[in-house]
Parts: C-alpha cells; structure tokens; sequence
C-alpha cells in the first residue's frame, strides 16, 4: 500500500469515526429516507415461476473488484440478478453491471483504466494549463487555498474529477433515465447526510452522481451535493446494502462481504493503528447486522490484499470467481435451470439496455455564469464534431479543469426535440477565486551565504466574464518582490494582451577574483506590455520594458561606484514545457529562449541585442531512473553588458562548487550530466518521493567583465546529493567540489531547475 493510499484510508476512517461520535445510534440505522418521492414507475415484471434474486455488494476500495469475478461465476451458472444496489467500490461495480456490461466488459473496462491517475487530486502537471504550469512552478508550497469566504481551503483531498469522468462514461448511455429501475437491472446505492447522519438511498436523478456521492470518503473526495443534501461515503452507515435490496421487492439476496483478517496485535501500539481498527470494529457491525438479512452470502478471503491494489484487477476478479465458485452449494439453489429461460431472461435484459449515440448535435453547458458557460459552449462543439469520441471529451474536461477555476466537470446525454445533445456541467471550486498559492525559497552554503524568502501569489480569474486573469505576487526575505499582472485573451482566441508592473529588490555577490568583496543590493521598479500566444505546453511573448534601477552595496565595498537609470528594452520569451513535474521531473524537456534589444541602460554607450537559452532534458531510464541534461547560453552578440545585462554563473545548478554570481561576463555557457534515483516514497501529508543523484557541471562566464580572469576559462563541479520532493517543494542537500579543490556543501528548498 503506498503512502497517499494508507493516508487517504486513514481519512476515511477518521471521517467514520467523528461521524459516530455525533450521530445516535438510532439515527445511524434507521430507515433511509428517499431523497424525492418513490418512483411511480413500477419495477419490470418478471416471471412468477421464480423469486426475484438480488444482489447486495460491499465497499472496500480496490477490494470491489473482486466483485466483478463473483459477478462472472453467477452468470455462467445461470444465477439471475434482477435487482442490485452497492456501497462505495461496490456501486461501482453494481452500476458497471446495472448498464448492462457483461462481465467480460466490466474487466476489459476495470483493465484500461488508469487507477493511480483516476484517483489523482487535480489533474497532471501534463494536463494543466500553461498559467497553472507556471504557478506550481514559482509557487511550489501543495496546499490549494482561495480566499472566496476568508482564507480557506477545499472540503476534501480530492475533488473527484478523474473518477467523475469514470462514472459518466458508464453511465453516458443511460443518462436520460427518470428512475434508476429503468436500467437493465434496477439499481440502487447507499450514501451518508453528513448534515443528518442518515442513510440516503439514490434511486434517480444523475447516476454519476449517485454513484460518486456513494463513495466520497470524508476528508479524501470533497461531499457531493444532491438536491439540497449534502452526501457522502455510504459505508459509514451500510456497507453492505443488504436492507436497500430487500426494499426493491427482491425475494432472495445474495450478499458479496470482502472479508478482511482479524487485526493484528502489533497495529494497536500507534495512535493510527488504534483508530483505523475502531473504525474496522464499527463497519464490521455494521455489516453483520446487513449479512443477518441475506439468504445467502459470498465471502471473499482478502488476506494479502490491500484497499489500494487496483493494479491487480486480474487477481482480484480470479479471487472473487474462486470464492464464488467454493460456495456454490448457497448459491445454485438460485440459479435458472431451463437453458431457454435463461436465454429468455438475458434477452430481457439486454432489451433494455439503451445504444449509445453516435454522434451529438448539440452541446449545452451549465453550472457557471452566462458568458463563461457560452465561451465552454463554444469550445467544446468544435471538439466534438464528427463521430463521438468520449474518451477525447475526457481530456478535453479535465483540461479545462487544468485551467483551474473548477474543481470538476462532468457530462451527461439526452434527447432534445429528437436532438442527440451533451450536456456538461460545471461546478466552480467552493474556496476560490481569488486563489492562493505560496512558496517558501531557502538558499545556504554557510552561515555568510544564506538566504530566505517567503511569499504569495493571488490570482483573480475570469475577470468581467471575459476569461482574463489578474495574478498579484508578493515576496518577502532575502529577496522582495511585489508585482502584478492583467492577463486578457483576445476574443476567446489563444493570443492574449498582458500589461504588468514590478518592484523588487534582491542581493547580488560582487568578487574580486574568487574573493567576494561586496554584497549589493539589486533594486528595480517598473512595468511593460506584452502580447503573445499561450497553449497548453508553450507561451511565446512580444513586449516593451521599462524600469528605474539602482545597484549600492549592502555589505563591504568593491570599489565601484553606486549605479542608477533607467532602462528600456524589448523583448521575445518563448517557453516550452513538456516535463511531467515542477519539481523533479521523470521525463520532458523545457526550454525558455529570451531574445532582448536594449535601448538604454546604466553603462551603455549605444544599445545592445542579448540571446538567452536555456534548457533541462530528462530521459527515464527504468521506473525509478531517469537521466538528465541542463544546457544554457548566452550572449550579447557584439555589444557589451551594462552592469544590469550581465550573465552570472555560480550557486547549484549553476555551477555548485561556486557562489552565486562568483562569474560575470558578455557571454557564458553551461551544461550539466547526471541522474536521480528514486529511493524512498514519503507519505502524502508530507509529500511525494526521495532520489538521490549525481551530476557533473561545467560551465564559463567570460567577456570584458570587471572580475573576469581571462578570455575564456571553463570551470567544473561534481556534485552528489539528496532530493526530496515535499510539499514545500524540492529540498536538496548536496556536496559540491571542483577539480582545482573548491567546495561547497549547498541547501535550498524551493525550485531547482
């Protein structure tokens, strides 16, 4: 069981467990209220010579998918299921079953699924826009916070989006659905009011919704909000809706219970082993009292086994086969014995199940303002042309979730006039906008070079309904910044208008040699104007800087005197970014190339053009390796740098063994070759892994600088250290030593690359 799944169990349980501290024990087990008036639909007839056999599955995570091969061992023994309801994982299943999957296709569909990204918290780093790419990356501290009701943060670890798109594409072809009895096998599922405590039993409306509101784990899935109530995982009150299938009319119920070993002696020595088992303790009694109910029950020995271990659908649905098929005495009294009404009663079923379309003629989007939901509109018709495709319409949604403003979007299908339409709802993040997203910067090589930061950045979306947004940064420490930035697209177009304004001030090491003389102070004060193009991976920008700078020592005196003015620039930026982390990337390359034309500055005597390239590139090597090159360059082509323009190497990443800024010139050239390993995985409260690495540098600054020792000299550093990749961000300490017998030993959290 990994770290974030042992974390996300243990929230859950501590859920269950703060609801039956509040809630009565009557209250717990009463009678589920309906969430509307009974269907007046009645149930579908079936044939009087046999009882109705129901089906009643468990919740229990990853375990559920074993009950996909009990599901299999009935069928190919003829055993009907006429009715069927499930808890959590078990309302996946039971709706998997209810649509009319075979069991074939129900472990085809568990197969393809991507379970580890299903249950992600927001989309991929791949997956985000590139405005929220850029935000992990200068705000790495993982907390999503928003200040919409005061500073605050989501319901719920994870908001559901993954496993939302899941549930509408089984359910896509039954959306248009007044009752869920309406289904080839009529369906129910079990959630929890966490307002009331009661138990709530779904039997209309969305039947994604129903089913994801089934299994919201407290404090992990953000509730879900249906018709006024707000819902939650139903394991905290029936995990094993035995009385919901006696109260769909069902004569005989066959109970499926995922039988866990009893606890261990050992876990009750910590404080988390103690709860998570009392919580053990309450499901399992809840759970005996449903099994009293069931006329025959299926248990399936789950030893070995973890509520996370959805890579092992194919043991799973073998296991739960093999258990079924080592009860068969409780179970084939229930079966149909005349092959041609078995044949009768799939025919039946399969009568029922609703075609999918083939291609939708209308697209309506609801759930945010007018504008906002005209501009999706837009959007999405024009991906959906042509045949339909679900799985693009996945990634299209869980893009536009990328772009941050909503916390999930799912679809649904109907007819309109006799239109095939899709309808997509959206629903906007309950702590935001405006969101908040921190950082913490610590750079150290010793007690005289060490240096601090901490800061904000806010970020107002979708201003005037025009899809504009206002990012405001404020950075306090070592280094001090205060900018902001007016973001508009031009007519729901990809090309944008951003004008900006900054101050800063910042710490800047002048050397004599390799003898730090003097620390200065860096400050600047300005604004400008840029047009572009952004995409998902790539932003190209065009625009006009001015600013007043000052450079004047802090520290010590190298003998040069304080420097002023003004200076004015335009300038090209083109950034790619196709990595797969902020942090410490697997795979990906990313390139930032600067094009400048200055046309005044401090220490000019007539404009200057700059080049700037710079460039990381991670190659994976095995599952937990992957290699890596960093190479940069630049130049001021035949000009000469004002003490503004100047390109620095020094300090990690830039030549280790160095402090920062130990090399000025006109020009400078870097490369760097290592690796990183993985060799630990931290638990999700505090962050995600460990690696280890080691990387060789080189790299010369060179030029008609002050401090330059010659024309051109290239300078090496071997570097060995640790990286965590935590929720602060990467925290590196590493040793670092050059050939010619300087050192260093560097720590910083905060972004290295």
């Amino acid at each position: 069981m990994t770290s974030a799944h042992r974390l996300a169990l243990r929230v859950r349980l501590a859920g269950i467990l703060l609801l039956g501290a509040i809630v009565p024990h009557a209250a717990r087990t009463q009678e589920m209220p309906p969430l509307a008036p009974p269907a007046t639909n009645p149930l579908p007839p079936t044939p009087p010579r046999r009882p109705l056999i129901g089906l009643a599955l468990s919740g229990g995570g990853a375990l559920g998918l074993a009950e996909i091969g009990v599901i299999q061992w009935m069928e190919e023994n003829h055993i009907p299921v006429d009715r069927i309801a499930g808890t959590s994982m078990g309302s996946i299943i039971a709706v998997m079953y209810a649509t009319g999957m075979s069991p074939a296709e129900m472990q085809r569909f568990a197969e393809k699924i991507d379970w580890d990204e299903a249950f992600l918290r927001e989309p991929t780093y791949t997956q985000l826009s590139y405005r929220r790419k850029q935000d992990r990356r200068d705000f790495l501290i993982n907390a999503p916070l928003g200040v919409k009701h005061g500073l605050s943060g989501p319901n719920g670890f994870n908001s559901g989006q993954g496993v939302g798109l899941l549930l509408d594409r089984i359910a896509f072809p039954e959306s248009n659905l007044s009752t869920f009895d309406d289904l080839p096998i009529p369906f129910r599922c079990v959630a929890t009011d966490m307002m009331s405590g009661e138990g709530v039993v779904l039997h209309d409306g969305s039947l994604s919704q129903a089913v994801r509101a089934s299994m919201a784990i407290p404090g992990v899935f953000t509730p879900v909000e249906i018709n006024g109530r707000v819902l939650a995982d139903g394991g905290m009150v029936q995990n094993i809706p035995v009385e919901t299938v006696h109260k769909m009319d069902a004569d005989a119920i066959i109970a499926v219970q995922l039988h866990l070993p009893p606890g261990d002696r050992a876990e009750l020595e910590t404080l988390t082993g103690v709860l998570t088992r009392a919580v053990d303790v309450m499901i399992i009694q809840n759970e005996q009292r449903s099994l009293a109910s069931a006329q025959a029950t299926v248990s399936v020995d789950m030893s070995g086994f973890s509520v996370t271990d959805y890579a092992r659908v194919r043991e799973f649905i073998a296991l739960g086969y093999k258990s079924a098929a080592s009860q068969s005495a409780t179970l084939r009294p229930y079966a149909i014995q005349d092959p041609a009404e078995w044949e009768q009663y799939l025919a039946a079923r399969k009568a029922r199940r609703h075609p999918q379309p083939q291609k939708i003629e209308k697209v309506e989007v609801t759930g945010a303002d007018p504008d906002t939901d005209g501009r999706l509109q837009q959007r999405l018709s024009k991906v959906l042309r042509g045949p339909l495709n679900l799985a693009r319409l996945d990634t299209q949604l869980t893009r536009i979730a990328g772009e941050g403003q909503f916390d999930w979007l799912g679809y649904e299908g109907f007819t309109q006039n006799g239109v095939p339409t899709l309808r997509v709802t959206t629903h906007d993040k309950s702590y935001g906008p405006p969101f908040v997203d921190l950082a913490v910067n610590v750079d150290g090589s010793g007690v005289a070079a060490f240096d601090f930061s901490a800061g904000a950045r806010v970020t107002f979306m979708d201003i005037a309904h025009r899809g504009g947004e206002w990012r405001n940064d404020l950075l306090f420490g070592s280094s001090n910044l205060a900018a902001t930035e007016f973001y508009q697209p031009l007519a729901m177009s990809r090309f944008f208008v951003a004008p900006y304004a900054f101050a800063s001030k910042s710490s800047r090491n002048s050397f004599s040699g390799l003898t730090r003389v003097a620390v200065f102070g860096d400050e600047r004060a300005g604004g400008g104007l840029d047009i572009g193009r952004s995409g998902r991976r790539s932003e190209i920008r065009i625009g006009y800087e001015i600013f007043s700078g000052r450079l004047s020592p802090l520290i010590g005196s190298a003998g040069l005197p304080i420097v002023h003015g003004s200076t004015g620039e335009f300038r090209t930026r083109y950034v790619w970014d196709g990595q797969d982390s902020p942090t410490i990337p697997s795979r990906g390359t990313r390139v930032v190339a600067t094009l400048s034309r200055v046309l005044q500055s401090p220490g000019l005597a007539h404009p200057i053009g700059q080049l700037d390239v710079q460039t990381s590139n991670f190659i994976p090597v095995s599952a937990k390796t992957s290699l890596f090159f960093l190479a940069s360059g630049g130049t001021t082509f035949r000009g000469s740098a004002g003490p503004f323009q100047l390109f620095a190497l020094g300090g990690p990443f830039r030549l280790g063994a160095y402090l920062p800024q130990e090399f000025l010139g006109n020009h400078y050239a870097y490369s760097s070759l290592g690796f990183r390993r993985e060799i630990y995985r931290l638990p999700q409260i505090v962050g995600k892994k460990i690696y280890w690495g080691g990387w060789y540098e080189a790299g010369s600054a060179f030029g008609s600088a002050a401090n330059d020792p010659g024309p051109f000299v290239v300078r090496g550093t071997f570097n060995l250290g640790v990286i965590a990749d935590t929720f602060v961000g990467p925290i590196t300490l590493a040793a670092s030593a050059s050939p010619t017998g300087q050192s260093r030993v560097n720590f910083s959290i905060g972004r290295l690359f």
